[in-house]
This record gives structure tokens, sequence and C-alpha cells, in this order.
């Protein structure tokens, strides 16, 4: 059965500001905050039930394994 363009329920425009528990840039902030994703081989995911549980043992991890600091030169290969 096909609609006709006239049963669009759509309305060409809205307001916004009229709608009640719209909150303005609400997941801004979020969005700004930079965001790694890594995918795990099959073998290390099943070491981990849950995002926090890899979280832990990755800080475990780098409080014995400092990470070097890189300069923001180190990625930058010199012209001839």
């Amino acid at each position: 059965m096909a609609t006709s363009p006239d049963a669009d329920e759509l309305r060409p425009e809205y307001d916004f500001r009229a709608m009640k528990g719209v909150v303005r840039g609400k997941y801004a902030a979020r969005d700004r905050e930079p965001l790694r994703v890594v995918r795990l081989s099959d073998d290390v995911a099943k070491a981990f039930p849950d995002e926090a549980a890899v979280n832990a043992a990755l800080r475990a991890y780098l409080l014995e394994h400092p990470p070097e600091v890189a300069t923001a030169t180190d990625h930058v290969t010199p012209r001839p």
C-alpha cells in the first residue's frame, strides 16, 4: 500500500523552544571529549567482563610501566 505525500505527519518547521525537556547542547561537552575506540582480539576480550574491567587493567599496567612522554616533533618526518 503506497502512502501519499499528503499523509506525511511531519511539519515543515518545529519550535523547539516550546517543547518541554529540550535542552540546547545537552550532550555537547560529552561530544568534545576525545574518544579512542580499540578493538580487542576475541581471546583478550573474553578475559574482561566489561569496559570498566579493561580500563582498570590498563591503569594497573600503566602504574607499573609509565609511558614515555612524546614530544610534538616525535611524529614529524624531517624534510630532505
